[in-house]
Order: C-alpha cells, then sequence, then structure tokens
C-alpha cells in the first residue's frame, strides 16, 4: 500500500509564512510511516500504530485518517489502545510504543532490553521510537495550531 495523505495533518493551519515547516513535516511523516526500507514493521502495521498513538494523544481525527489507510482487517485493532497485541511479541512491542509515546521519560534500558529478548533488532527499536517521537510532535502541532484556529475565530 502506498502512503497518502492524512486527511487533515493538522499542518495545513500553519501560516504560509511557515510552508517550510510544514513541508518538512509531512516529508518527515513520510519518513516514518511509509519509508523505503521499513524494517520489522510494515506501512500499514505503522498506519495502525499510528491511529493508536494519536488516540493516545486525544487527536481523534489524525487516528481516523491513519485508520482509514489500514486495509488488513487483522491490523485495523492495532488502532485501539486497549488493544494489547495478537502474539507476545507484539505485546512487549505495543507496551513500549505506548509508553515511549506518553510517558518517554520513564522508559529505561530494561525496556530496550525486553525489545531485544523478543527478537526485535536494534535498527527497529530506533524506528519504533522515530515514529513514537514524530507522532507526538504531530499531535502536539495539530492540537496547538487548531487552538490557534479557534481563538482567531
Amino acid at each position: 500500500m502506498t502512503a497518502q495523505p492524512v486527511h487533515d495533518d493538522g499542518f495545513g493551519l500553519l501560516p504560509t509564512a511557515r510552508s517550510d515547516i510544514a513541508e518538512m513535516s509531512r516529508k518527515a511523516r513520510q519518513s516514518v510511516l511509509a519509508p523505503a526500507q521499513p524494517g520489522a514493521w510494515p506501512v500499514e502495521w505503522r498506519h495502525a500504530v499510528a491511529a493508536r498513538i494519536c488516540r493516545q494523544h486525544a487527536a481523534t481525527g489524525l487516528a481516523e485518517g491513519y485508520l482509514a489507510q489500514v486495509d488488513d482487517p487483522a491490523l485495523r485493532p492495532l488502532g485501539d489502545p486497549a488493544n494489547s497485541g495478537r502474539d507476545a511479541v507484539e505485546q512487549t512491542v505495543l507496551g513500549f510504543v505506548d509508553r515511549v509515546a506518553t510517558r518517554p521519560r520513564d522508559i529505561l534500558a530494561a525496556d530496550i532490553a525486553a525489545l531485544q529478548a523478543a527478537g526485535v533488532a536494534d535498527a527497529d527499536v530506533v524506528r519504533l521510537c522515530e515514529m513514537a517521537a514524530f507522532l507526538a510532535y504531530q499531535c502536539r502541532v495539530a492540537r496547538g495550531l487548531s487552538l490557534i484556529k479557534g481563538a482567531g475565530a
């Protein structure tokens, strides 16, 4: 599946003078959600997890946009933060992603060791962190810009 733009990524609310930031943010989204080398995390899995992270940040519109890009019915439930995963490895991975996305300061070396023990390669740990960090950024930017837009209305 080729990555398509999210319905409303929030970056469109940036003032025209800041279109460079919007463009760089969209390129960053592409690089973490539909990279040329996805490693262990296929694009549709990434979009399901993106929806999950967006829901954890109360960014429902973003979550719906990401989930709309997931065609595989086995992956769609992963967009719900209440879903713990389909197997032990995925449960470990999703638990880690949830903490990185919502409580990054609580990540310990033991969390990385648990991923490694589950068979997750170091490069794939980095990919998870990049994805969670970008999505937290996107949710915050979209929220802040929507508040500004609302204040100006």
